[in-house]
């Protein structure tokens, strides 16, 4: 199994951002997707999940109305839209797929059976 994400980079306060993650080794289509972040010296966090069914998609409160995440089962990836960044959004982003019922991804200690390498997401006044 194989996730890989990328698009990370370094954007102004305010501007917008795509990430990536191609899944590779897996089932796609049965599989729920999720993004985390973590900063130096914090848990990883959840930021945004994805059902498997494609019924269901759910934030954080921190992200929510700034960030979204969607799929393309034809290529086996998933997405993450990030507008209107701020500072404190500013984190190493990790993919994650899981299985397990609606907001399952939500516990990066539960929800994620198999992890991406990490993107750096630096925004910049």
């Amino acid at each position: 199994v194989q996730l890989q994400a990328f698009g990370g980079g370094l954007v102004q306060d305010g501007g917008s951002l795509r990430l990536s993650c191609a899944a590779s080794g897996i089932t796609f289509t049965l599989y729920n997707m999720g993004w985390f972040r973590q900063t130096p010296g914090k848990e990883r966090e959840f930021v945004a999940g994805d059902y498997w069914s494609g019924s269901a998609t759910y934030y954080a409160d921190s992200v929510k109305g700034r960030f979204t995440i969607s799929r393309d089962n034809a290529k086996n990836t998933v997405y993450l839209q990030m507008n209107s960044l701020k500072l404190e959004d500013t984190a190493v982003y990790y993919c994650a797929a899981g299985r397990g019922g609606l907001n399952a991804m939500r516990s990066s200690s539960v929800g994620p059976l198999y992890w991406g390498q990490g993107t750096l997401v630096t925004v910049s006044s």
